[in-house]
């Protein structure tokens, strides 16, 4: 049985066999003794995207207190979800999502918790997966973008929409409209401003 660790781009948490590239983590949020989720789904507004592989650290999922290891299908996915890059284990990545976060908005970088303010603003309302108005066209937002039609995550890429399943992406389709962007604006304005997300291979 699979640990519920695998995470949508609406941020749900899943217990599926979906294998992803990335983990990361929103705090302690498991019972290390059942390997089960608390009622919490974070204790921090630090949501951050994270490697798999570490300079040959090995950890035992869901065996500490330290964190709780999440996983995404891909980088898409996860800066959906809320995420972002770690600037620990993913440094470069993370100083060019700040950099392309800064350039977007004309002002100066940001510090990594001043990002967590505005992007745990932008994730959650009520509790629950904030979801916003899509600021253009389709054709005109950015590969790894992600909207929603009814209750289905698509991720855009190259003017098609990769539909995201619990065994990956489904094949590619054209788009004529969508209902809701997933990804939070800010995210959102990173990737306008060429911030490139790591896609899964089953989207090509």
């Amino acid at each position: 049985m699979p640990l519920q660790n695998r995470v949508t781009p609406f941020g749900d948490i899943l217990a599926i066999e979906q294998r992803g590239l990335f983990t990361g983590n929103r705090g302690i949020i498991h019972d290390p003794a059942t390997k089960t989720l608390l009622a919490r789904r974070w204790t921090s507004k630090a949501w951050i995207v994270c490697a798999c592989e570490y300079k040959g650290q090995r950890r035992t999922v869901m065996g500490g207190r330290s964190w709780t290891e999440l996983f995404f299908l891909d980088e898409a996915v996860a800066l959906a979800a809320g995420h972002r890059p770690c600037f620990f284990c993913r440094r470069h990545e993370a100083e060019r999502f700040r950099a392309c976060w800064a350039a977007e908005s004309g002002k100066a970088p940001l510090r990594a918790s001043e990002m967590d303010t505005v992007l745990h603003r932008e994730r959650l309302e009520g509790g629950r997966k904030r979801l916003h108005p899509i600021p253009a066209p389709l054709a005109a937002l950015p590969d790894g973008t992600v909207v929603s039609v009814g209750a289905e995550a698509f991720t855009l890429r190259a003017g098609l929409a990769h539909r995201w399943t619990q065994e990956g992406y489904a094949p590619a389709q054209r788009l004529q409209q969508a209902d809701r962007l997933v990804t939070p604006p800010s995210t959102l304005r990173a990737l306008q401003a060429g911030y490139r997300p790591v896609l899964h291979p089953s989207i090509a």
